[in-house]
């Protein structure tokens, strides 16, 4: 080892030796002289600013927005503070609501308070005690005695497309999807919004304040829209959509956002499956590439930014461009893989749920919901495994079957979702199910056993958090918006209905009418135990088996209410109110009896086989019920045409082929019958025992309808067919060419005065009043013309024509010469809904008005009943018929409500019993109530009792 001043001395080992202290002593002393020196010549020398990279102009703005970058929409800390809604409209009195019964949506659903609510400025001030000196603050204040009725907040639709597919449906109001690619997440709803939706006004009259408004879902990516808006539905002192946005996003009005606003959440739709396969004539697999293709030019711009702004927050500008980079048509995807969109998506099936699963985690974005959803309870594990959490799961309750994605679906999934920690939300899909009702759906999702506190957090506070407004909506809480809903009735109870709905502090309805309610209708309802056919749900795939057990004989105890059909009129024979022991032998009632020792005793020799026995637990028989106005029999999957009859030839529309009979051929329902169906199955297990069918048909001429057992298992056995040809169908509508209304007409007056006697001729026998004519209609005007062609019909055959409406939405305008004329009416739906231009002028009923289509037609002695415009809906008629007496307010009696769906349809297609009518056991309750379960059908025409 050497230096500059030689070789250093080596010790015998081979190291250096260490200097002598006096060696290190003088350079250490220079060594601080010259530091010293240099710091005091540097401290005398004037001051230099240390050089940093420069900011460019735009510096400021790029940072902000950088940082921006990494927010998540939350309210601002001082919205908990305001003392007045965003939306407060100038003017609005406060309002005290005393003496109510207020459902808070607290405590997962099971908080219930007694007391008051001050409402101001749009807001809620105070819950439960309303202190006196508080309320001395408010001039002309509002005082309302609520008179312990349930108080909720407003209802929350979180799948919509009110306004974007208007009421009535006209080609000009509706902007529902885009069919100019599968994905488009730059459309967006709102630019589609119609301010003149009829239904506005009528799903506020249910109870509805708020919707999500999305897209439709022709398109994977939302098709009208890809982005949805949630509004409130109120009118607007301005008038336009925008006005109706709840907390609008800030991208609303422009591309360039202050990054120093907080985030709000912004909502889009995504459709995988069926939907967007079929309107771009493509498959699942094309759906999902769409999907990858557009995240990932998405993931492109995320990338790019991202890149971008760590230069940015680096302070390395060299080479950066003045703004950050962006795309308008993929920015919307882009906030979606930042965390800042609330994704709902359209999905039915296990293997959609499963591509869209792996799609959130591949581009890691979470789910807000997965929507219709309807083997979601089949694979509730699978949904766990969604991206950033659990999605909640938004159901209709009965709604289902009408595709194959539908076919698996079942009325116990919200049970069973719930039972496995999902959350649900009911929801209506409007105006597939008028969102009027959608109370109605948490309803039924309580009576097929989802728990009452989940029931009603379904439609008002799961969708409200779901959709990121639980900081406003959803609850009665102080500070949160003034959305209440006051109701005549328990709002799980059948018919539950508003006695006054306020939105931002602001009453909705002028002068309500109250229905009145049964007292009992003011507590919770119980409800049946489908434990057994919810887990049969799971074990079967969604696929149970619906054939009953058949048996002779059947003891039924406790039974409370005995309804029969005497000379066609129904009527109750209970002697008491003391529950009887009903005897059933060969499908027969043997006896009944309040002590049931005596009859047992006479039926102890039985033949041999044993006696079943039903405790039907205060229950009830009543006679088997009807349904006309859909495909049962015909259709098994609405959309799938290997499954169904099919539709018939319209000779007035086009020629009939020779080989069919040619125009003259009138097809016959009854040759295309096919039982075993799951909705007929369905149904007949809901008490409904008999279905009238026409021939399917879109047309002029829809052909012979017959009568048919819902039981039954094939069409030769004994009793299955009740009448082969009950009535000619004929359709008075609107096509978008020819014929006119006026030809539909003549041609009806040509086929039913034709002077040919030759060969078969139908429209010879309406003539003659051997079959009824049965037609369809909605507008009053096109019903005084058949009634005017009625009258001329019978003046020159000197027979009277048996006629019915059906459908028949305006009927109550020509009631009194309805019933004059002894024409019938089958109203459907059961609910009036001005779906079209010819519809709408219709009654609403309560709270809107006190008279209901029902009470107005049999006031003047039409023979009136209710139909069916689906197929799915035929189990619930029972829920129809009670619900038409409920909103009489007493001036339709249960006997007149059983005959809607029994005797008077009977009537109408002149359908005799072929023996005593199936009775029907209802389990706990009475057969219109949402308490009682269907337990078993007794036929005596088969000797037999079914037990399901």
């Amino acid at each position: 080892m050497s230096d500059k001043y030689g070789p250093l001395p080596v010790a015998a080992s081979g190291r250096a030796r260490s200097p002598p202290a006096q060696r290190l002593a003088m350079p250490l002393l220079i060594t601080s002289i010259s530091l010293i020196s240099f710091l005091v010549y540097f401290s005398t020398l004037p001051s230099v600013p240390i050089r940093r990279p420069s900011i460019p102009i735009f510096g400021k703005q790029v940072i902000a927005q950088c940082r921006a970058l990494r927010d998540t929409p939350a309210p601002p800390e001082s919205f908990f503070a305001r003392t007045q809604s965003d939306r407060f409209v100038s003017g609005t009195k406060p309002i005290w609501i005393r003496n109510a019964t207020i459902w808070t949506g607290g405590d997962n659903g099971l908080e219930t308070l007694e007391g008051d609510i001050l409402i101001d400025g749009g807001i809620i001030k105070a819950v439960g005690g309303v202190p006196r000196a508080l309320l001395r603050h408010y001039r002309d204040v509002v005082e309302i005695n609520a008179a312990k009725a349930w108080v909720t907040p407003g209802i929350v639709d979180i799948h919509s497309h009110i306004g974007v597919d208007s009421i009535p449906q006209l080609d000009g109001a509706s902007d529902y999807y885009s069919v100019h690619g599968i994905a488009q997440p730059w459309m967006r709803s709102i630019d589609g919004l119609n301010t003149h939706d009829a239904s506005y006004k009528l799903s506020i009259a249910g109870g509805v304040t708020t919707s999500l408004i999305l897209p439709g879902s022709a398109a994977a990516i939302a098709s009208t829209g890809g982005q949805a808006f949630a509004i409130k539905l109120r009118d607007t002192p301005e008038g336009s959509p925008t006005s109706k946005v709840i907390e609008p996003p800030h991208t609303l009005n422009g591309t360039r956002v202050d990054p120093s606003l907080p985030l709000r959440w912004r909502h889009m739709k995504h459709a995988c499956g069926e939907n967007p396969s079929g309107a771009f004539k493509g498959t699942r697999f094309d759906t999902a590439w769409s999907f990858r293709h557009a995240y990932n030019e998405a993931r492109k711009v995320k990338e790019q930014q991202d890149a971008y702004c760590e230069k940015a927050l680096a302070g390395q500008w060299k080479g950066l461009e003045p703004s950050i980079p962006e795309n308008l048509q993929w920015e919307a995807l882009v906030d979606v893989l930042r965390g800042r969109v609330k994704i709902n998506v359209h999905c039915y099936e296990s293997v959609d749920f499963d591509a869209m699963v792996r799609l959130s985690n591949e581009f890691q974005f979470p789910i807000s919901a997965f929507h219709h959803a309807h083997e979601a309870y089949l694979v509730p594990d699978l949904i766990k495994k969604t991206y950033g959490g659990t999605p909640a799961i938004a159901l209709f309750a009965a709604n289902a079957r009408y595709k194959r994605e539908a076919y698996r679906a079942s009325e116990f999934a919200p049970k069973i979702l719930a039972e496995h920690g999902l959350r649900v939300v009911m929801k209506s899909d409007h105006p597939i199910q008028n969102s009027r009702y959608l109370v109605y759906e948490a309803a039924q999702a309580h009576y097929y056993g989802l728990p009452h506190n989940l029931a009603l957090s379904s439609v008002i506070t799961t969708p409200a958090e779901v959709a990121g407004f639980g900081h406003r909506l959803g609850y009665v809480r102080k500070g949160y918006d003034a959305d209440l809903v006051i109701w005549d009735s328990h709002p799980l109870t059948l018919g539950a209905t508003p006695v006054q709905v306020w939105i931002d502090g602001i009453a909705q309805i002028t002068s309500p009418f109250v229905s009145r309610k049964p007292k009992t209708f003011q507590v919770l309802p119980d409800t049946p135990d489908f434990s057994k056919e919810a887990g049969d749900a799971v074990r079967h795939e969604g696929l149970p088996p619906l054939e009953p057990k058949k048996v002779k004989g059947v003891v039924f105890t406790n039974v409370r209410t005995i309804w029969s059909d005497e000379d066609s009129e129904i009527k109750s024979v209970t002697a008491s109110g003391t529950p009887s022991t009903v005897v059933v032998k060969n499908g027969a009632i043997k006896c009944i009896v309040t002590d049931s020792e005596p009859c047992l005793a006479e039926l102890s020799n039985n033949g041999g086989y044993p006696m079943d026995t039903v405790d039907l637990q205060g229950g009830s028989l009543a006679p088997g019920l009807v349904s006309f106005g859909a495909g049962l029999g015909l259709v098994e999957i609405l959309q799938e045409p290997s499954t169904n009859d099919g539709s018939v030839y319209d000779p007035v529309r086009g020629s009939v082929p020779s080989i069919v009979g040619g125009d003259n051929s009138v097809i016959r329902a009854h040759d295309g019958l096919q039982f075993g169906g799951r909705d007929t199955l369905l149904a007949y297990r809901a008490g409904v025992t008999t279905a009238i069918t026409p021939p399917s048909s879109s047309g002029v001429i829809a052909g012979l309808s017959t009568a048919f057992y819902t039981g039954a298992e094939h069409k030769l056995e004994e009793g299955a067919v009740l009448k082969k040809i009950a009535a000619l169908h004929v359709a008075i509508k609107h096509f978008a060419e020819q014929p006119s209304i006026s030809s539909q007409i003549a041609t009806l007056r040509t086929l039913l005065l034709s002077n040919e006697t030759s060969g078969e001729n139908w429209f010879r026998e309406v003539a003659q009043g051997k079959i009824p004519l049965v037609v369809d209609v909605h507008k009053a005007d096109h019903m005084a013309s058949l009634l005017l062609l009625k009258e001329e019909v019978e003046e020159r055959s000197g027979k009277t024509l048996r006629m019915a409406f059906a459908r028949a939405t305006e009927s109550h305008l020509l009631a009194k010469e309805i019933g004059a004329a002894g024409v019938g009416v089958i109203l459907s739906p059961a609910r009036p809904f001005p779906l079209e231009f010819d519809q709408r002028r219709i009654v609403p009923g309560p709270p809107l008005t006190e008279e209901t289509t029902v009470a107005i037609l049999l006031k003047h002695n039409v023979t009136v009943a209710l139909g069916i415009l689906e197929e799915w809906e035929a189990r619930n008629t029972r829920f129809d018929i009670g619900w038409a007496a409920l909103e009489a307010s007493g001036r339709v009696d249960k006997q007149q409500a059983l005959a809607l769906a029994s005797t008077n349809l009977e009537k109408i297609f002149d359908i005799k019993a072929h023996g005593p009518r199936e009775l029907v056991a209802y389990q706990g309750g009475d057969i219109l109530d949402m308490q009682s379960k269907v337990v078993a059908v007794i036929s005596a025409r088969r000797a037999q009792v079914a037990l399901l």
